[in-house]
């Protein structure tokens, strides 16, 4: 009887343990089922700073390690050759400007003047040289003069008509004004004169280098008196947004998973502490392509990029830092302005 007791109390142990490992099993998995986790490291972008133009590097601000806010100057060219190139241009426009200007006030009423005094002299000289030319003709017939005397008065008073008409054109040159074809290449000579200023402007404000954004500078590459050229960088600049974890999901997972979803990233230094951010792409291929018609079981094996977006990072993610990210299955997409929110509050 006793044994059958001891028996019976085992047999409830037993079937308690069961059920007990049953529970523990399925509510675990369940609540595994609420999110969804996956392992990456963080990404960043970076750019390569270079100047504009060549020249000799004259200074360089920041060095590796410096956080650079946007605009920042970081780097100096000598800038004399540029500077001189300003003020070449800068003349040039004046003398178009002058050309212009001129052209469009037309004649002075001196010049008028000018050209009416010598329309008046043309027409007496001509009046005299026919007249001496007449009585040259008169005198022919008396045989008082020779006939080269007449052919050379003839001459004389061709010349002077021809006088005559030359100031009367020029009086009506100077009426006139400059033509229209002469003013518009003056315009079109003084816009070519501005935009090589500009560009001379351009050119001397380019021998300063300046951030692009806010950053950390991750590599000084050029030294003070070293050749630049805009083919050769100066500075690597890690910039610190947009941050990302880069994380890669299985095949399985791929349907789980949406852009705009809200995530946390836990780090190993601030377990307790995680970063809020959102999926912001999935790549729309497989990261590595098997042989062309898989399995069941090597299509599970396929993973996917995917970019877990970071906001508020307060400065201590770093790039290639591993992390964990993890994402509630039964959501809404958010989007990246109420996971920021999120994290605000």
């Amino acid at each position: 009887m006793r044994v059958l007791r001891l028996l019976s109390i085992t047999a409830v142990f037993t079937i308690a343990a069961a059920v007990g490992a049953w529970w523990y099993v399925n509510a675990g998995a369940s609540r595994g089922d609420r999110s969804l986790t996956f392992y990456g490291n963080v990404d960043i972008r970076e750019v390569q700073l270079a100047f504009e133009v060549t020249g000799r590097v004259a200074k360089l601000i920041v060095v590796e390690g410096e956080r650079v806010r946007s605009g920042q100057v970081l780097a100096q060219l000598q800038p004399e050759r540029y500077q001189h190139a300003v003020e070449q241009n800068r003349g040039q426009l004046t003398v178009a400007e002058q050309t212009l200007a001129k052209l469009e006030a037309g004649t002075r009423s001196e010049e008028i003047a000018r050209a009416r005094a010598e329309v008046s002299a043309a027409r007496a000289e001509a009046k005299n040289a026919w007249g001496r030319y007449r009585r040259l003709q008169d005198m022919e017939s008396k045989n008082a003069v020779s006939p080269q005397d007449v052919d050379d008065g003839k001459s004389a008073a061709q010349a002077a008509q021809a006088r005559l008409v030359a100031a009367r054109k020029t009086l009506a040159l100077a009426l006139a004004g400059p033509r229209q074809e002469d003013i518009a290449r003056a315009r079109g000579e003084l816009q070519m004169a501005q935009a090589e200023l500009s560009l001379a402007q351009r050119n001397l404000a380019d021998t300063t280098l300046r951030a692009p954004a806010a950053g950390v500078v991750r590599s000084r590459i050029l030294e003070p008196g070293d050749m630049a050229a805009p083919e050769i960088p100066v500075y690597t600049i890690a910039l610190n947004q947009p941050l990302w974890v880069r994380t890669y999901v299985s095949e399985t997972e791929l349907g789980n998973l949406r852009p705009g979803m809200a995530a946390a990233i836990h780090t190993d230094t601030h377990p307790e502490q995680p970063y809020q951010g959102w999926v912001g792409y999935i790549s729309p291929t497989a990261e590595f392509t098997p042989k062309s018609v898989e399995s069941p079981e090597v299509r599970t094996d396929l993973v996917y990029q995917a970019r877990i977006y970071v906001c508020d990072a307060r400065g201590e993610l770093r790039l290639g830092m591993p992390v964990t990210v993890t994402i509630p299955r039964q959501q809404t997409a958010t989007g990246p302005k109420a996971a920021c929110r999120r994290q605000k509050q």
